[in-house]
C-alpha cells in the first residue's frame, strides 16, 4: 500500500508528490490529461513561489518580474517586490519543470480520474488504488471536493477570467494590472517575446470585448499575433473545510477567493508542502490551522480589493490612491507571498 494518493497532477498535486517523496513517502499520481497541462493562468509566480520551486528543485525559464504595476488611464503607482524577483512564466513551460521534477524522483504518474473516494479508519481507495492518505489537488471545480460534500454555496457568484498571449517584446519587466469600472488587465511578460494578458471580471463577454475597456493597452497591443483564449471560473469556490477523513484538500481544490492578486501558484506550492508535512508528522488534523495561517492575508487583501472595485465608482479611486499613499501600496505588495 502506498503512502499518498494524489488527485490531479498539476502544479499543486506535482508539489505534493515531490514533497512526499523528498519527505521519504511513496506517492502516486492520477492526472487524465497528458502533460505539459496549460490553463487560463495569469501566470506571474510571486517571491514566495518562486522560493519554493527552487526548494522543490523545479527550475523553470521564464522572464524575472520586478514588481506590481497598477495603472488606470494616467495614473500609475508601482511597487517593487521586496524579497527577491517573480517570475513570469508560461503555464506550460512551468508544468512540464514540475513533472519533469516529480519522475525524476521516481513519482509514479498514472492516467485516469479519481471518481469515488472510499475510506475506512486506516486506508482511503480511489481509481482502483488504495494508500494511507488522499492529497486531493484535483483543481477549482475539484470533483473530490464535490463528492465528499464539502462545498458551500455562494460559489456562482464568483468572478470569470480570460486569457490569451501576444507575440509581441514585453515592454515592463512588472506586472502590470490594469484597472477599468468592469474589471481588471493582467499583463505578465513570459517569454522574450511573449506577452500573457488575463481579464477579470463580473461580466460574462468575449474577450476583445472585455479588452476594449483598456483602450491604452490595446492600442499597445495592436497588430500583436494573438493565441486562442483561454478560460475559467466561476473563481470564488467556499469550502468546509479541508481535511475530511484521511483526504486532504490543496491548491485551488482548498477554496478560492479571486486571482486578483496573483498568489495562486505560491499558495498552491505552499498549501501542498504543508499538507505533506502534516501527514508525515502524523499530524493531519493540524493542516486545516496550517492552511488557515497560510492564506489568511491572501484572503483579507483579495476580499478588501475586491469590495473596492466591486462598484466602478469606488474601483476608480484605487489606482490614484495606491498612487498618492505609496509606502501603503508597498506595503500592501509586500504581503504577497
Amino acid at each position: 500500500m502506498i503512502d499518498i494518493l494524489v488527485a490531479g497532477g498539476g502544479p499543486a498535486g506535482l508539489a505534493a508528490a515531490v514533497h512526499a517523496t523528498l519527505a521519504g513517502l511513496e506517492a502516486v499520481v492520477v492526472e487524465p490529461r497528458a502533460a505539459p497541462l496549460d490553463k487560463a493562468c495569469g501566470e506571474g509566480v510571486m517571491p514566495g513561489g518562486v522560493a519554493a520551486l527552487r526548494a522543490l528543485g523545479a527550475e523553470a525559464a521564464g522572464r524575472e518580474l520586478r514588481g506590481i504595476r497598477y495603472v488606470d488611464g494616467t495614473s500609475m503607482a508601482e511597487a517593487p517586490f521586496r524579497d527577491g524577483p517573480g517570475l513570469g512564466v508560461r503555464r506550460t513551460v512551468l508544468h512540464r519543470a514540475l513533472h519533469e521534477r516529480a519522475l525524476g524522483l521516481g513519482v509514479r504518474i498514472v492516467p485516469g480520474k479519481v471518481g469515488e473516494v472510499r475510506q475506512t479508519a486506516d486506508t482511503v481507495t480511489a481509481a482502483g488504488i488504495t494508500a494511507r492518505w488522499l492529497i486531493a489537488a484535483d483543481g477549482l471545480h475539484s470533483t473530490v471536493r464535490r463528492g465528499l460534500a464539502l462545498e458551500l454555496p455562494g460559489s456562482a457568484r464568483g468572478r470569470y477570467g480570460l486569457r490569451r498571449h501576444y507575440r509581441v517584446e514585453p515592454w515592463t519587466d512588472f506586472v502590470e494590472v490594469h484597472w477599468s469600472g468592469q474589471g481588471e488587465a493582467y499583463v505578465t511578460p513570459v517569454a522574450d517575446d511573449l506577452v500573457g494578458v488575463a481579464v477579470l471580471s463580473r461580466v460574462r463577454r468575449g474577450y476583445d470585448e472585455h479588452l476594449a475597456g483598456f483602450p491604452a493597452l490595446t492600442a499597445t497591443l495592436r497588430g500583436a499575433t494573438a493565441t486562442a483564449v483561454r478560460g475559467a471560473g466561476p473563481l470564488l469556490q467556499r469550502v468546509r473545510r479541508r481535511v475530511a477523513g484521511r483526504v486532504l484538500l490543496v491548491g485551488d481544490a482548498a477554496g478560492y477567493v479571486d486571482a486578483l492578486t496573483g498568489e495562486g501558484i505560491a499558495l498552491a506550492l505552499a498549501t501542498a508542502e504543508a499538507a505533506v508535512r502534516c501527514v508525515a508528522a502524523g499530524q493531519p488534523e493540524r493542516y486545516e490551522r496550517a492552511w488557515t495561517l497560510l492564506t489568511r492575508r491572501h484572503r483579507l487583501l483579495t476580499r478588501a480589493l475586491l469590495t473596492v472595485s466591486s462598484r466602478p465608482g469606488t474601483a476608480r479611486l484605487i489606482v490614484p490612491a495606491a498612487s498618492r499613499l505609496p509606502p501603503v501600496f508597498a506595503a500592501a505588495v509586500r504581503a504577497l507571498r
